[in-house]
């Protein structure tokens, strides 16, 4: 077994002729408006949940919204939760950013839609043209309803085709439907590109389902899933695994160097992992959303951890997939 000392990370990158980890830009804000959500799962790396009360104000919204108007380097506006769409200024937020010419992805459940008051969510997404990236972490209902929650299949299904009849998923529309999938357990994820041709073929010929991309993420060794791999006994084993399947072709493509994670009360953070294992960006790089300077936080020092090696191991992992 590999020493799991707390610094291990980064001396394996130096042992790959990489320099410590950096970041390279800022192109992209992920705002996590929130731990409330409708679910429960067992992957899920911030411990979202129905009963948690953690939302970010309209206070904070107008500031991350100043930050976005400041710096017009930052392109696309990652929206994220809990179900971020739970947070009662998603629909406000979505529509700044939007007027202000952004981008805007929101990190979709897909079962939100069926809450109660967001029943219009998917006509608002798609008049806003807002990138779903929805959570589907198989194709099969067993395997879904096993980490998601009983029933929750049948609902993202359905949730799905309101997406399809509005154009999502469809050539032409610009609508952009990405679906993720997390591995049942601990392991890493098939590849990629043959995943989601398995993903394609299958929803279409059990519903009819289309969707642009499949994004493979790993699960990362924090929350619930860390809890998860304690009670199993799994967790030595599953550290291994990543550890040992380090690949430094991923190094250059990970999400923390041209991003900066905003948490639900403003904290910065380099990833939306280290924000909920409590880790700021570095000391000498601004903390908060309030004292947001693009410049300093675009050249800062990404803190890392033993979890980076789940974002590293195999093709690599990231929010948008695959890295290598």
């Amino acid at each position: 077994m590999p020493q799991l000392a707390p610094a291990a990370f980064d001396k394996t990158l130096a042992e790959r002729g990489h320099t410590p980890l950096r970041a390279l830009r800022i192109d992209t804000l992920q705002v996590n408006v929130g731990k409330l959500c409708n679910q429960t799962c067992t992957h899920c790396h911030v411990d979202a949940g129905p009963a948690r009360t953690e939302i970010m104000t309209r206070e904070t919204v107008d500031v991350v919204l100043d930050a976005v108007r400041r710096n017009p380097e930052i392109c696309t506006v990652d929206i994220t939760g809990g179900a971020p769409e739970m947070n009662p200024h998603f629909e406000y937020l979505v529509e700044q950013c939007r007027a202000m010419g952004r981008h805007v992805m929101d990190r979709c459940n897909l079962t939100v839609f069926f809450v109660r008051d967001k029943q219009h969510l998917p006509k608002f997404l798609a008049d806003h043209q807002v990138e779903v990236i929805a959570s589907l972490p198989c194709y099969l209902e067993e395997n879904v309803d096993q980490q998601r929650g009983k029933g929750v299949y049948g609902r993202s299904i359905e949730a799905l085709r309101l997406l399809n009849a509005l154009g999502y998923g469809r050539e032409g529309t610009g609508l952009a439907l990405n679906l993720v999938y997390n591995p049942l357990g601990p392991k890493l994820p098939p590849p990629q590109a043959d995943l989601e041709a398995d993903y394609r073929d299958e929803l279409a010929k059990r519903f009819g389902i289309r969707f642009n991309r499949l994004y493979t993420i790993t699960n990362m060794p924090i929350s619930r899933f860390l809890d998860d791999l304690h009670r199993s006994g799994q967790y030595e084993a599953y550290m291994e695994t990543l550890i040992t399947s380090f690949n430094p072709a991923s190094v250059d493509g990970l999400m923390c160097r041209s991003l900066v994670n905003v948490n639900w009360d403003g904290r910065l953070s380099d990833c939306d992992f280290n924000q909920m294992l409590d880790l700021p960006v570095e000391g000498a790089a601004p903390q908060t959303i309030h004292e947001f300077d693009l410049a300093r936080l675009a050249r800062r020092r990404v803190v890392t951890g033993m979890h980076c090696y789940g974002c590293t191991a195999g093709a690599g992992s990231s929010c948008g997939g695959t890295i290598s």
